[in-house]
């Protein structure tokens, strides 16, 4: 008697547990999905944030990856990065690093500081620093990646960017 009633209330409570996950898992995308996007970047409350080239198809055959980062460094300072990887060692290599604060009044990305570190007769190059900034503001970084041989008509190139970190 008791195994039937136990097999009877069983596939009830699997079936509450179902709905129950599958309530939260929606309610969780509902959140993510009022993410706020400008130009492709994700506005966060993070103390940190990384980005790298993806595409591997517009990387071309020399150009490994770049990465730009940023993170908050104290009260009104922001630490920022970017480098980028040859996949050997090439003619020439470069990384330009964007420092970019957000207008809140059209939303648009505008520049703060800028970067340009090149390299020959390498496979890497990178630029840091740390900068004071105005506070209350979304701050980024958007980098461009350069690698390649000088007897080739272009250089293989892509670009990151990280998401925007808010400093209060």
């Amino acid at each position: 008697m008791k195994k039937r009633v136990l097999s009877a209330i069983c596939p009830f409570f699997i079936l509450c547990g179902i709905i129950l996950s599958v309530s939260m898992n929606t309610k969780a995308e509902e959140e993510d999905s009022s993410e706020v996007i400008v130009d492709g970047s994700v506005l966060t409350q993070d103390d940190y944030s990384s980005g790298t080239s993806v595409n591997s198809m517009l990387r071309g055959k020399h150009l490994m990856d770049g990465e730009s980062a940023i993170s908050k460094a104290g009260i009104g300072r922001i630490y920022v990065y970017g480098q980028t990887t040859a996949n050997h060692e090439v003619d020439y290599v470069a990384v330009l690093m964007f420092v970019e604060r957000l207008d809140e009044s059209d939303e648009k990305w505008g520049h703060v500081e800028g970067y340009a570190v090149d390299a020959r007769d390498t496979y890497f190059v990178n630029v840091d620093d740390t900068l004071k900034v105005e506070r209350e503001h979304y701050y980024r970084v958007h980098c461009e990646h350069f690698a390649g041989n000088d007897d080739e008509e272009f250089y293989d190139e892509a670009i990151s960017y990280t998401d925007g970190i808010w400093i209060p």
